[in-house]
C-alpha cells in the first residue's frame, strides 16, 4: 500500500507542475452538429409524480422517447445549442465510446426548475467513461465518472453507479472532502467510507446567465477537471467493480444529464490525445 501511495504521490506532484498540456493526435471532433441530435441517444427515467411527491417507476419514457421535448436544438445568444429543459431526469449520450481525450463543452444555466428540485440548486452534469445499461443509476444514468455541473459546485466529482476513483483531498466527513493537491489520496465511490463526492477547489464558475467553458482531460485512468481555464481537480485510477473485482474504467460514452434544471450546452468538441504532457 505504501508503494502504491508513493507512486501516486509522484504522479500527483508531476501533474501539479502543469496546467494540462497534452500531446494532440488528431484535430477536434465536433460531437454536436448544430442542427439536430444526430450521434446522440436520449434517455428519460421515471417520471416525477407531483401529486404523490415521488418518482413513478411505472412511467418511464426510456430510450429515444422524449414526448416533452426535454432535449432540443435551439439558437441561444446567436449560436446553436442543445437545450435541456430539465423537465425529467435522464441524459443525452453519444453513440460512440471514447478514450484518451480532451473534451471541451460550454454551458449556461436557464431559468426553469422542476420538481423535485424546483427550490434547489440548478443541477446537471457531464458524465464520462459512461458504460453499461441506461438507467443503471437511480433509473436515470449510466455507470460513469461525473464532472458535476451544479450551481456553485461545478467541477465536483461524483461516483455514478459504483464507479471508483482516487483523489487527493483534505477533510474528515463524507461529502465534505475538498480537492487538495497536497492532501491524502482517498478512494471515492458509492460504497467508500469517504463517500462518493469530492468538492472542487477552487471555485471558478461564472454567474448565472453567462457561458462557462468546461475542459475534461482523460488519459488512461487519470482525468483532470477544469472550468473557465482553471484546474479544479485531478483524479487517478478510474475503475469500476465487476464480479467482485475492480477493473479499469478508461473508455466510454459521454452523457449529459437532465436533472430538474434548464440548461444550454454548445460547442461540444472532443480531441484525441496520446498523453498528458508533464
Amino acid at each position: 500500500m505504501k508503494h502504491i501511495l508513493k507512486s501516486l504521490t509522484f504522479v500527483l506532484v508531476a501533474l501539479s507542475l502543469v496546467t494540462c498540456n497534452k500531446k494532440v493526435t488528431e484535430e477536434w471532433i465536433t460531437l454536436f452538429n448544430g442542427t439536430d441530435l444526430s450521434g446522440w441517444d436520449t434517455y428519460l427515467g421515471p417520471t416525477y409524480d407531483t401529486i404523490q411527491s415521488k418518482f413513478d417507476t411505472l412511467s418511464i419514457p426510456g430510450l429515444n422517447n422524449d414526448p416533452k421535448k426535454v432535449f432540443s436544438v435551439v439558437q441561444e445568444d446567436g449560436e446553436a445549442a442543445i437545450h435541456i429543459s430539465g423537465d425529467g431526469f435522464g441524459g443525452i449520450s453519444t453513440l460512440e465510446e471514447f478514450e484518451n481525450f480532451h473534451l471541451r463543452v460550454e454551458f449556461k444555466w436557464g431559468e426553469l426548475r422542476w420538481h423535485p428540485r424546483k427550490d434547489k440548486k440548478r443541477d446537471s452534469g457531464i458524465l464520462y467513461y459512461a458504460v453499461g445499461t441506461h438507467g443503471a443509476a437511480y433509473g436515470n444514468w449510466m455507470r460513469s465518472q461525473e464532472f458535476q455541473v451544479q450551481e456553485g459546485d461545478c467541477g465536483d466529482y461524483w461516483s455514478v453507479d459504483g464507479s471508483i476513483v482516487d483523489i487527493p483531498a483534505s477533510g474528515s466527513k463524507i461529502e465534505e472532502y475538498v480537492y487538495d493537491p497536497e492532501g491524502t489520496m482517498f478512494p471515492f465511490s458509492y460504497t467508500s467510507e469517504y463517500g462518493r463526492r469530492c468538492i472542487k477547489n477552487p471555485d471558478a464558475e461564472k454567474p448565472i446567465g453567462e457561458w462557462n467553458v468546461v475542459d475534461i482531460y482523460c488519459f488512461g485512468g487519470t482525468s483532470v477537471h477544469m472550468i473557465n481555464g482553471k484546474v479544479v481537480m485531478k483524479l487517478f485510477n478510474s475503475r469500476q467493480p465487476v464480479e467482485g473485482k475492480e477493473i479499469p474504467l478508461t473508455k466510454g460514452k459521454i452523457q449529459i444529464q437532465t436533472e430538474g434544471a434548464e440548461v444550454y450546452y454548445r460547442n461540444i468538441q472532443l480531441q484525441p490525445i496520446s498523453e498528458i504532457i508533464l
